[in-house]
């Protein structure tokens, strides 16, 4: 793997050690620290981590968040964006990495007219002709290099991965299962998906047709248990789309469990993103996670 400069390298090391301990309480089974980490992949991001306290090696989730094609939006985009969910992963003895795509945060420049160009490398191209299929496999990749380097480092347990995405991040997660890596044994998706609400407007999906035909290309391959969480008021991909998704993906081989969830507060594309989704979906995620083991 390549090796950032020496210069970086130390700021990364640094960056490891920032902890922020999330205080016990005499309820909680498992112990949890909070982290910033720097990943030194080749291509260099933050990652949230939080992890059961002790030296390890845990099993691991890789949790992928969504995407804004505007870089006004990306510049805003939290640090932390799955924060209860992934500490539900950590009392569970997890080490949960979410890393925080190229593009964001402080990243997300843009401002052609003087040839400034942010790192953000998940585009799906213009809705005539989008490119659903590599969009997904590239963030796909960087869940690849965080498993590489982890192991590397004696941090988890191999063979023992878990990968969770929400939207653009559930539909990298989709992607992620084509190539069937052997260190990972399932994958959960919330409102998975690319394209959704085109112009702002609900329900406006830039290319419905070749999103399917994308997800069914992935289920050619796709041989990893999976878990599809949808919610019925999701305006970015609604019942009838995941739907057709899902038919789309098992028929072409793919191995995934759909759910339909009621609709949750305004907006259910957020699900996850919500403390109070927690006891809707666990059951279903220790279920699931239960027939893997």
């Amino acid at each position: 793997m390549r090796r950032l400069p020496a210069i970086l390298y130390s700021f990364a090391t640094t960056l490891l050690i920032l902890v922020f301990a999330s205080p016990a309480r005499a309820e909680d089974e498992v112990r949890i620290q909070e982290e910033i980490w720097a990943l030194p992949l080749p291509l260099p991001m933050f990652a949230y981590l939080v992890r059961p306290v002790g030296d390890g090696p845990f099993p691991l989730v890789i949790m992928n968040h969504g995407v804004s094609l505007n870089p006004t939006d990306r510049s805003f985009f939290p640090l932390v964006e799955f924060r209860d969910a992934a500490k539900w992963f950590a009392k569970r003895g997890y080490l949960v990495v979410a890393p925080v795509g190229s593009g964001y945060g402080a990243q997300a420049i843009d401002i052609p007219e003087r040839a400034l160009f942010g790192p953000f490398f998940s585009k799906v191209g213009k809705c005539t002709n989008p490119n659903f299929h590599d969009a997904g496999l590239a963030v796909a990749q960087v869940d690849l290099w965080i498993i590489d380097y982890l192991a590397a480092e004696k941090r988890i347990i191999p063979k023992d991965v878990i990968v969770v995405g929400q939207s653009a991040g559930g539909w990298a997660s989709i992607a992620l299962s084509s190539v069937n890596p052997p260190q990972v044994k399932a994958i959960i998706t919330f409102a998975a998906g690319r394209g959704g609400r085109v112009g702002g407007k609900p329900n406006n999906n830039c290319a419905p047709d070749k999103l399917v035909a994308a997800t069914a290309d992935f289920g050619r391959t796709s041989r990893v248990p999976m878990l599809w969480i949808y919610i019925e008021n999701d305006t970015f991909f609604g019942p009838d789309l995941s739907k057709r998704m899902h038919a789309a993906f098992t028929a072409a081989g793919g191995r995934a469990e759909y759910h339909l969830m009621p609709p949750f507060g305004n907006e259910g594309h957020f699900f996850i993103g919500s403390p109070d989704a927690i006891p809707l979906w666990s059951p279903l995620v220790t279920k699931f996670l239960d027939a893997q083991k």
